[in-house]
């Protein structure tokens, strides 16, 4: 390229350089440039936006009607096959309160039936409101309904309407299949009280069952919480009471799975707990019922329950099926009271049998003489503790004279030991021990001692023992009630507690160390000691029964260490005074005197008794199959 070339490719650089920047938009220009291009971008977008929703919106409106088309052909499918009854298949989930003073009481829409139960005067042992339970998983119950075109439907899986009553403590759960159709559960509260009236109507429902539908099919289920600290002494009071009409009282098992059907007819079946029941009794009665018991190993539940029965009911709607639910504490007094007034046999409930006072005797002793005592302290002392201690003070005034008959008999036979002894040296060794044995017994009828007389007056205390052994552990009085470190006599005082599961410890003996249960069987060995020193009559005992005698006050550790602390405590106390009672015996008896009466005695012609009769009858003939075994013996022996 030659130089003139270059030069004019210059020139037009230059030329095309001051060319643009002499026609640059200035900033105003680019400004409003920018102005234009987002106006044209906003105009588009928004366009794009309509024609979206333009589209949604169609959309929507065919899937509607879609909808429609389908919903309205399920209808149609469902009215078919469920007829009236399509209408309450479906529903709102929901919940209506009522309540009294003492219970509050949540029902459920599903199924019309109650689906919580709180009692506001008690808390668990966590010091959380108490539950009964709270959930249809926890309690529920239904009846199967036979139509007129044999469907079945159950009022569990149906939805119900609430009509709250303008007083507060009633409801009417409505099953409403039309505005003049419907099956009323109506339940009322009355004030101050845990038993709730239901009751079972049908308005204009006549020609909606089957033809032959005049009994109501029903189940009931019902898990039970664990509310209690000790959950294997809660255990032995959790189960499954049913009572026959006019007739007895019954149980499931505690401590294994069990079914049962019951032959006769049935008032009321009790799911019940340590300390509180949920019991379902009948107006007229229950038939063909089944009862099954299901026992948790772990977890929040104890015992998992469930009845079959069935109820009579009128179809025509002209009487109500009645029952009532008892849902409260097991007290003896309340449920005692259900019954007042009621002379027919028929229609007594005794709920107080909830309460597990023991077999016949004992609880009639409990029932005549431990609970009027204990309730009459109760009614000016306010302390638990105090109660127990005075009850075991007239206890112990009670069975003086049991008590010092026994001892005088133990004491008559001490004072003749040595004379026990000397009848021993006379007659040594094994092959002797017959002759010994008969001495010995006459030494005792010349005297006027008897073994047996002192076995007689403690046999005769054990009816009272026994009873207060059932009734503390079933008194809800004793229920979170503190004294002294324990903080519940109702359950175990832990002075010491660990976590770690050892095998077989935490089974029986538990995972801690009752102080009053460790309290009572330090002072039960003392006294063993003390006693056993006592009673040491000379005569010789079989090898071994020291040790067993100092071994039985260890097992009631390992026994009661998971009992109530108001029990443990009590035979601490009981077992201290009945020490003293011993000590202020040896003081005031003199053996010098008893002894010269017992040598007066021997000198008496005395009619023997009858056992002593019968006992020295037995002992001849003992001594002579011995004898005639000797015999065969020496004859083998020649042979």
């Amino acid at each position: 390229m030659d130089k003139q070339s270059i030069i004019g490719f210059v020139l037009i650089a230059i030329l095309m350089g001051v060319f643009v920047w002499m026609t640059q938009p200035s900033e105003e220009q680019i400004a409003a440039q920018q102005r234009y291009q987002d106006s044209l971008y906003q105009i588009e977008l928004a366009r794009q936006l309509a024609e979206a929703q333009h589209i949604q919106k169609t959309n929507e409106t065919q899937a509607i009607v879609e909808n429609d088309s389908v919903r309205h052909i399920n209808d149609s499918i469902r009215n078919l096959q469920y007829g009236i009854f399509a209408s309450v298949l479906e529903g709102e989930d929901g919940y209506t309160t009522v309540e009294n003073d003492v219970l509050e009481l949540s029902f459920s829409n599903k199924g019309g039936q109650i689906s919580k139960a709180r009692l506001k005067n008690y808390q668990t042992s966590d010091s959380l409101p108490l539950l009964l339970f709270d959930g249809e998983n926890e309690n529920a119950y239904g009846f199967n309904i036979v139509t007129a075109t044999n469907r079945v439907f159950n009022t569990r899986e149906l939805y119900f309407t609430p009509l709250p009553g303008n007083d507060g403590q009633s409801i009417t759960m409505r099953l409403a299949l039309s505005d003049d159709k419907y099956l009323d559960y109506i339940y009322t509260l009355a004030p101050d009280d845990y038993m709730v009236r239901f009751e079972i109507k049908a308005t204009n429902m006549f020609d909606v069952f089957a033809r032959d539908f005049n009994k109501l099919d029903m189940i009931w289920t019902g898990k039970i919480r664990q509310q209690e600290k000790g959950r294997s002494f809660e255990e032995r009071y959790t189960q499954l009471y049913y009572k026959f009409i006019a007739d007895d009282v019954e149980h499931l098992s505690e401590s294994k799975d069990q079914t049962a059907t019951p032959t006769g007819r049935l008032k009321w079946i009790a799911y019940k707990d340590q300390f509180f029941s949920s019991v379902l009794i009948a107006d007229e009665d229950f038939s063909s019922v089944k009862l099954e018991s299901i026992k948790y190993e772990t977890g929040p539940y104890l015992k998992d329950y469930s009845s079959q029965m069935i109820a009579a009911f009128d179809p025509t709607g002209n009487l109500a099926t009645g029952f009532r639910f008892y849902l409260g504490p097991n007290h003896y007094a309340t449920l005692k009271s259900y019954d007042k007034g009621i002379s027919d046999n028929r229609q007594k409930l005794e709920l107080e049998r909830l309460v597990p006072l023991g077999a016949w005797i004992f609880r009639w002793v409990n029932k005549w003489l431990i609970l009027p005592l204990f309730n009459f302290f109760g009614g000016f002392i306010n302390s638990y503790g105090i109660i127990i201690l005075l009850m075991t003070i007239v206890v112990k005034l009670v069975l003086f004279p049991l008590t010092y008959k026994s001892y005088m008999s133990s004491a008559k036979m001490r004072v003749l030991k040595p004379q026990v002894e000397a009848l021993n040296a006379k007659y040594p060794g094994q092959d002797k021990a017959m002759e010994r044995q008969k001495a010995v017994m006459d030494l005792y009828s010349r005297a006027g001692a008897s073994p047996m007389s002192g076995c007689v007056p403690m046999l005769l205390q054990m009816p009272i023992l026994i009873a207060l052994f059932m009734f503390f552990p079933s008194a809800i009085e004793l229920r979170q009630e503190s004294f002294l470190w324990a903080k519940d006599l109702s359950t175990y005082d832990a002075v010491i507690s660990w976590s770690a599961y050892v095998p077989l410890v935490s089974k029986y003996f538990g995972n801690h160390i009752s102080l009053f249960c460790l309290l009572m069987t330090i002072v039960n060995v003392i006294y063993t000691k003390f006693n056993m020193e006592m009673s040491n009559t000379g005569q010789q005992q079989l090898p071994g029964m020291k040790y067993m005698m100092y071994l039985m006050p260890v097992m009631f550790l390992v026994f009661f260490n998971q009992y109530a602390s108001g029990l443990t405590y009590y035979y601490l106390v009981s077992t201290l005074f009945t020490i003293i009672q011993t000590l202020l015996f040896r003081q005031f008896v003199n053996e010098e005197k008893l002894l010269a009466k017992l040598e007066e005695n021997k000198k008496k012609t005395k009619k023997k008794s009858g056992f002593m009769a019968r006992l020295e009858e037995a002992q001849k003939k003992q001594e002579a199959l011995a004898r005639q075994q000797a015999k065969g013996n020496s004859k083998k022996a020649r042979r």
